[in-house]
């Protein structure tokens, strides 16, 4: 019986100054985009964990290369296609004005607009992707308020995949946000995982592998660690993505770093992480509307604050059922758990 997870955890990367978040979800099969958009601005990083990645605009956040702002981050569904949906954030940003000055006749903005993808083909009809429609609407959709769950990019995330689909568990898009001083720093992740997601403090599955009745999580680190046999998958068919944030003055090395140190949280949230089956990536984001604070409390609040938006995904995910499949969310489970024995729910196919 899956113990009961940690409630929900508060704040959100739009606490972060300077900072909007919009999604795009598609109603046609689950997937969609989401779009971190800073308008005037921000220092940009990045750390590529995963063996799998699909992104965007990576070597220029390098900090030995030229470009030293951001003008959007975006998340997207639809795997390598959905890299498509960063035309329609640029449009976007060009008609608001927002991008690289380089002349100053009309059009002559050029907005940076760095991106990853996850993999959600396999739920429904996989020629439905996010493309520069979607991205475009993701941004019309800007604002602070962020939906959780099965929304924007993780509108088709799935987790627990080590011993097959069958036995998975919805995934989706989490965020959350520590303040120390005035300082704030923020995570917005798609959680689409091979492993497990765990409570970071107890390290107990919250959503994860199933056992065979589909009625209990398996613990995919301790099954594997039995002799129990992976299934054989498609490199790059899950990944978890995300962006972590601050208000506070960085460098493009100091981002780098913020990056990697929010790599720390996913190592704490999702067991096994930044497997050969995964693409996971996370950028980071400065933009210095705040004062300065010790760096290494900033990796320590980004650690925290994506480990606790990984968590946020998968508590407010909601369960679904395609034509193959049955995805319970980690409520299902736990609703399940508190039935009697001959009401439980069927595992999937």
């Amino acid at each position: 019986m899956p113990s009961a997870p940690p409630a929900l955890f508060p704040g959100a990367i739009t606490q972060v100054r300077g900072l909007e978040v919009g999604q795009f979800t598609d109603p046609r099969r689950p997937t969609g985009c989401s779009v971190v958009i800073a308008r005037t601005g921000a220092v940009g990083g990045v750390d590529v964990r995963g063996a799998a990645p699909g992104t965007r605009e990576t070597d220029l956040l390098d900090p030995a290369n030229l470009v030293g702002v951001v003008h959007a981050v975006l998340l997207t569904g639809g795997s390598a296609w959905g890299l498509d949906a960063a035309g329609g954030v640029m449009r976007w940003l060009e008609e608001e004005g927002v991008g690289l000055y380089v002349g100053s006749a009309p059009g002559q903005v050029v907005p940076i607009v760095p991106a990853a993808v996850l993999f959600d083909l396999h739920l429904g009809d996989a020629r439905i992707r996010p493309d520069a429609a979607a991205g475009y609407a993701a941004c019309q959709a800007a604002g602070d308020e962020i939906a959780q769950g099965n929304a924007g990019a993780g509108a088709g995330a799935t987790v627990g995949k080590l011993f097959g689909m069958p036995y998975a568990m919805k995934g989706g898009i989490g965020t959350a946000s520590v303040t120390v001083d005035g300082v704030t720093v923020g995570a917005l992740i798609a959680v689409n995982a091979l492993g497990d997601v765990v409570d970071p403090a107890t390290g107990q599955p919250i959503a994860g592998a199933r056992t065979e009745d589909g009625q209990q999580l398996r613990g995919s680190v301790v099954a594997a660690l039995a002799g129990d046999k992976p299934l054989a998958l498609l490199a790059g068919a899950n990944t978890t993505i995300g962006v972590v944030a601050t208000d506070a003055p960085l460098t493009k090395a100091q981002c780098q770093r913020l990056a990697g140190a929010g790599h720390d949280g996913l190592a704490r949230a999702i067991r096994p992480v930044h497997t050969m089956s995964d693409g996971d990536t996370l950028f980071a984001l400065s933009t210095g509307m705040a004062g300065a604070l010790d760096f290494n409390v900033l990796c320590t609040m980004a650690g925290e604050a994506v480990a606790r938006a990984c968590v946020n995904a998968v508590q407010s995910a909601q369960g679904m059922t395609t034509d193959t499949l049955a995805l319970p969310a980690a409520s299902d489970l736990i609703a399940a758990s508190a039935r009697p024995a001959g009401a439980r729910a069927r595992k999937s196919p």
